[in-house]
Parts: C-alpha cells; structure tokens; sequence
C-alpha cells in the first residue's frame, strides 16, 4: 500500500471509531456529536445561509493576511539577506521568533487598529511573515553561484538575473514560506476571532460553545477541516510541480 492511501485508510479508520464510539454513548453527545452528523449539520448551514457572513469574513481575513505575509515577508528577506551586518543581528531573533507568544500584543493592536478585522489581520500577519522571511533567507542562500555567474557572462542587468534566474531558482523554498504563511493565517485569524471579534468563524464556533450549540459548533469545525485540508491539498500539489521542474 503506498504511502497516499496508507494515510487515507488510517483517517477513515480514526472517523469510523469516533463514529462508533459517539453512537454506542461512549461519547457522550454534549461532548461531541457524531462525525456523521457534523456533516448533515454542515449541510444545513450551508444551505441555511446562517453562517455566510461569518464564513466571507474568516476567509477574506485568511487571504489578506497571507498576501500580506508573503509580500512583506518576502521583501523583508530580499533586504535583510542583501544586507549582512543587518542579518547578522537579525537572524538569532528570526530563530527565536515563535518563542515568543504573539497573542499577548493583542491589546497593542486594539490600540491601534481597534476591535475588528484589521487588529486580526494584524495579529495574523506578525504569526505568518517570519516563515516567509526565513524561507526567503534560505532560498536565496541555495542558489547557485554558477547561475548568478551565467547571468554575468550574459551580461545581464541586476533585474533581469533576479527575475529570469534568482527567482526561479529560489522558488521551490519560497513556496515552502507560501505554505506555512497560510497555515499561520489561518491559525492567527481564527485564533484571534475568539478574543477579538463580533463576528467570523472563530467567532460563531466560540459563541455555539457557550450556548452549548454542539451542532453549530462541530459542523463549523468540520468546515474549517476541510477548506484547511483542500488549501494544503493544493498547495502540495504545486510544490511537488516545482520540486520536479527542479529536478530536471
């Protein structure tokens, strides 16, 4: 059995036990509701419509916050790495950097952006633009010098050799910073719903929890799960493209 379906068949195995344990009350249902049912309970919100406006907000928060990662991160890197003493300084914090509990500047950011969307984007941006910053370091660290050395005997201006052959060769790491700035957007955002909004998914999924709403609460997570799994799906499929045009 390959390795795709071998980690297919454990995932179906792990639901089927849950399944099973929720309908035989091992699993209480005030603790969770049946996999089962957190997709009817899926289907009928989204056919419901209830949930619509939290669902545009959560995810139009996901994708300003990771373009505003990766081309903050991604510019930050180009600086920092085209300026040694800076990156000398900056780099043992760059290492350090997830040691630090980002949610405790929270209150700064209501300071300055107020409770909303922006105050989250802003959290999710400070969660997700290191990982671009560093991928950004290590791509452009792992390009040849042969290429660069090309470009010059062509006689290739600064922009052309960044553009025709520094990027493409930096590209399967800098996919891999475009990878975790997604996955720290979506943790920032709807992490910071929780504690910082009216509104959003994080939200709605806080506020069934309190209404013991395991219905609305569950199938909202299962929601989450699976936009997660087919974001990343995709996101593996284009870098396994560009690690193989690497290869060649």
């Amino acid at each position: 059995m390959s390795e795709k379906w071998l980690r297919v068949a454990v995932v179906a195995a792990m639901i089927l036990l849950v399944e099973a344990l929720c309908r035989v009350d091992i699993i209480p249902r005030m603790v969770m509701i049946a996999p089962s049912d957190m997709v009817v309970e899926l289907g009928k919100i989204l056919a419901s419509g209830q949930f619509s406006a939290d669902i545009q907000i959560t995810f139009t928060n996901i994708a300003i916050s990771t373009v505003l990662s990766v081309l903050l991160g991604f510019a930050a890197g180009v600086i920092i790495y085209s300026l040694p003493s800076l990156r000398d300084a900056i780099e043992p914090l760059l290492a350090s950097y997830y040691a630090v509990p980002t949610f405790v500047f929270y209150p700064i950011f209501i300071t300055l952006f107020g409770v909303g969307s922006a105050s989250i984007i802003a959290i999710a941006v400070l969660l997700a633009i290191v990982s671009m910053i560093t991928a950004t370091l290590n791509g452009l660290d792992r390009i040849p010098r042969v290429l660069r050395k090309t470009g010059q005997i062509y006689r290739m201006s600064r922009v052309k050799t960044a553009l025709l052959i520094e990027l493409p060769a930096a590209m399967p790491y800098l996919f891999t910073g475009v990878k975790l700035a997604v996955a720290y957007s979506f943790i920032g955002v709807i992490a910071s719903e929780f504690i910082l909004s009216g509104a959003g998914v994080g939200y709605a999924i806080a506020y069934a929890y309190n209404l013991f709403e395991n219905g609305h609460m569950y199938a909202l997570m299962l929601l989450v799960l699976i936009v997660v799994t087919v974001v990343n799906t995709l996101l593996n499929i284009v870098d396994r493209r560009l690690q193989a045009r690497r290869q060649r």
